[in-house]
């Protein structure tokens, strides 16, 4: 591992830094409205994610993060037709199919999310290059998601306590965009 890669501890630790802002998943319970300044909160948190800020939760500002994840939704559409079309077709290929399923799911679509996120433009679903990245740094791109599963079962568990729940979603990807920031915007990207 790279010396200036997240450490699990502080991964663990970065939603109950400022824990009252965990609070902001209340939002859920406001449909369509909530969920789309929770989809723009989200977003906000992954760009300190890549800018290397793990100290805490950034502060939700309603209107702005509403704006951010009402726009960035639309944006999301042709991405997700995309993708479910392709798995709709590999789900009628016996075994291979379903190997090129898991492939997409876990070595694409997450880095090109977190590229989405990151440049919020439609184009950046489609920059294919950047996942040479994950093969290039392979190892560094499973331990990420092999972290990832890990802070996830943990928060998991943690749902009888109900701080799980929101601490989940709100660092369900932060070692992929650690990955991200380490391998691919610090190496040329934006």
């Amino acid at each position: 591992m790279t010396k200036d890669s997240l450490n699990f501890k502080a991964a663990f630790k970065y939603p109950f830094n400022r824990a009252v802002r965990m609070f902001n998943i209340l939002w859920m319970f406001v449909p369509f409205i909530g969920w789309l300044a929770l989809f723009g909160y989200g977003i906000e948190i992954i760009k300190h994610f890549i800018k290397g800020d793990f100290k805490e939760l950034p502060k939700m500002e309603f209107g702005k993060h509403l704006k951010l994840g009402f726009f960035m939704f639309l944006k999301f559409i042709p991405f997700m037709i995309i993708i479910t079309i392709i798995n709709i077709v590999l789900v009628f290929i016996p075994i291979i199919g379903t190997l090129a399923s898991w492939f997409v799911s876990l070595f694409v679509v997450p880095v090109l999310v977190i590229n989405f996120f990151n440049k919020e433009t439609i184009e950046s679903y489609f920059e294919f290059e950047i996942i040479r990245a994950v093969f290039e740094d392979f190892e560094e791109y499973i331990i990420a998601l092999l972290k990832s599963l890990a802070l996830a079962v943990i928060f998991m568990l943690m749902f009888l306590i109900l701080v799980g729940i929101p601490a989940r979603s709100f660092t369900q990807n932060i070692f992929i965009a650690d990955f991200y920031r380490r391998f691919i915007k610090n190496k040329g990207g934006k």
